[in-house]
């Protein structure tokens, strides 16, 4: 069975239609493209930040970096049971991590990799893709601080494709279609923000950015 090519180019073309490649698995070589009916979305100005959460953050456990660690973080959210990434989609965010559209956030301990989210920028927007954690909060954490860094980078939508339990905690929500293309439209119209412009808030700028956002939603 024949491995589905994925370009940088149409992956481009892709996010900006709205849609998204997925496989059904590891092994699967087929590429096929997903527009679900409701759209999931992380409003950067209504995160949900809990006691708990606030807490780990301020401990800080880990070490936040950015793009340090790309490749390693795509493995890590595809070290699963299942998985929708394949080669082909493996090697098509390796080049569109090479040319700049996407991004990484890394949580370390010591010289450890514990968790990680990764994603796609275009614009004003950045679509979530997948995270992993190896140690307790660690993808917690670096979502949490991939929001304040949208934030204040100047992002206004944070796509995560679908609502799963653990991202409407966190106050993920759901949308319809066409309300997430006009969204999606305003966010690439409105200019490029520069995810690599501002380095990495600390803990508790973090902190700070997610509660002033709350406050203002």
């Amino acid at each position: 069975m024949e491995a589905t090519r994925l370009s940088p180019e149409l992956l481009l073309r892709a996010y900006a239609a709205g849609v998204f490649p997925m496989s059904e698995g590891r092994d699967d070589p087929r590429v096929f493209w997903v527009d679900p009916d409701r759209r999931g979305i992380l409003p950067l100005d209504g995160f949900h930040l809990s006691r708990s959460l606030r807490r780990a953050i301020l401990r800080h456990p880990f070490e936040l970096t950015l793009d340090l660690a790309f490749e390693d973080v795509v493995r890590g959210c595809a070290d699963r049971d299942e998985t929708w990434i394949n080669d082909s989609i493996f090697r098509a965010y390796f080049a569109l991590h090479r040319l700049g559209y996407a991004h990484s956030i890394e949580a370390w301990e010591g010289d450890r990799l514990v968790g990680g989210v990764y994603g796609v920028a275009l614009g004003r927007a950045f679509f979530g893709e997948s995270m992993f954690s190896a140690a307790t909060d660690a993808s917690k954490i670096a979502l949490a601080t991939l929001v304040a860094h949208l934030s204040r980078t100047g992002f206004t939508l944070f796509d995560t494709q679908f609502l799963t339990e653990h991202l409407a905690s966190l106050g993920g929500v759901e949308i319809s279609r066409s309300d997430y293309r006009e969204r999606l439209s305003e966010a690439l119209q409105a200019g490029a923000a520069e995810i690599l412009s501002r380095p990495l808030p600390d803990p508790h700028s973090v902190v700070q950015a997610i509660t002033q956002t709350s406050n203002r939603a």
